[in-house]
Parts: C-alpha cells; sequence; structure tokens
C-alpha cells in the first residue's frame, strides 16, 4: 500500500509543531498510517504497555482527539510463539476497543500460504471487537495444516489488544467495574 506523500507530511510535520520526535523508521510510519488513516500525528512508542498513539487534529492548536493505540504483539505477549518461533504483528485498537487492523511483519512459519501470510489472515481481524470470542474455527477462519500457527497469532492478537484495553481505555458505561 502506498501512502500519499502529503499524508507523511502532515504526519510528520504536525509531530514536529506538537514537540514530538517523529517515527524515523519510515516503514513504520507507513505502518502506522494503514492503520489509522485518519491520523495526522503519532506519538512516540512508550507507556505500559508499550504503545504508539494515533491522534487526528492540529497539534498546534492543541485540539487533537487520540484515535486508538498501535502495539506490537511481541512486545506484549512474548511467549506466545508460532510453530516456528515468534510471529511479529503489529495491531490497531481504537477507543471503543475495536481492531482497526493487524500487520504481519514477521513470521518464520513453514507454511507460507497456508498460515498466516496470505493478507485475509490479517483483514479477518479489523473491525473485531475485543470483546469477541477470537476462536479459530468459530469467528476466526482456520487454515489448514496451519493449527499450531493460527491458533497462537490469534491468541496473541486477543490477548495483546484486551491488556492494552484493560490498561489504556476506560469500560463501557454500565459495564462491572
Amino acid at each position: 500500500m502506498k501512502v500519499p506523500v502529503l499524508a507523511s507530511v502532515l504526519v510528520l510535520g504536525g509531530m514536529a509543531a506538537a514537540g514530538q520526535q517523529p517515527v524515523h523508521d519510515a516503514k513504520l510510519q507507513r505502518q502506522l498510517i494503514q492503520l489509522f488513516p485518519a491520523a495526522t500525528t503519532f506519538s512516540p512508542k512508550g507507556g505500559n504497555p508499550p504503545h504508539f498513539k494515533a491522534f487526528t487534529g492540529d497539534p498546534r492548536a492543541g485540539a487533537q482527539t487520540l484515535l486508538g493505540f498501535a502495539f506490537w504483539t511481541t512486545e506484549l505477549e512474548p511467549l506466545e510463539r508460532g510453530y516456528d518461533g515468534p510471529i511479529k504483528m503489529l495491531v490497531g485498537l481504537d477507543t471503543k476497543g475495536v481492531l482497526t487492523g493487524v500487520i504481519v511483519v514477521e513470521h518464520h512459519e513453514p507454511y507460507g500460504d497456508f498460515s498466516v501470510e496470505p493478507p485475509e489472515f490479517a483483514a479477518q481481524f479489523k473491525g473485531k471487537s475485543i470483546r469477541d470470542p477470537f476462536k479459530v474455527g468459530q469467528d476466526v477462519d482456520a487454515v489448514s495444516r496451519a493449527t499450531i500457527t493460527m491458533t497462537s497469532a490469534t491468541r496473541a492478537i486477543r490477548n495483546s489488544a484486551r491488556r492494552v484495553a484493560r490498561q489504556l481505555l476506560a469500560p463501557p458505561p454500565g459495564s462491572p467495574k
């Protein structure tokens, strides 16, 4: 996916105006924009759990709105592994607890097209609530010959997103505390 030059200039320019250090990794910048296309700025990674914040609005006017958070599953669920090791995924989560997207960045699975590599795997998580079950074969499409990998990747997305939500999002009104 190509990121428009104007979007990159707006994001980087907005961060400088807000006194934030821009994300210097161009690939990471494109990935963050892919998760939050409406974002005008991203915070540097920080906090507990570690995350990036996505904002929209004019940082110079002080009128920024938090869109959500992006985080690496391998930083939040480091022991979760696929068949052949960890699966590094960047996940976006909006302020209502809904996934904005998943990007599979690195994996070493032997199954290739039968695993987490096809874009359809990550695409099925967009719009999924953290309250959903995340069960392979039920609300997550199963891929034959990749059960360990699919289950582990799904669990990593679910557990890391729920951890971010518990730490950074307010509970919905009327929910038990």
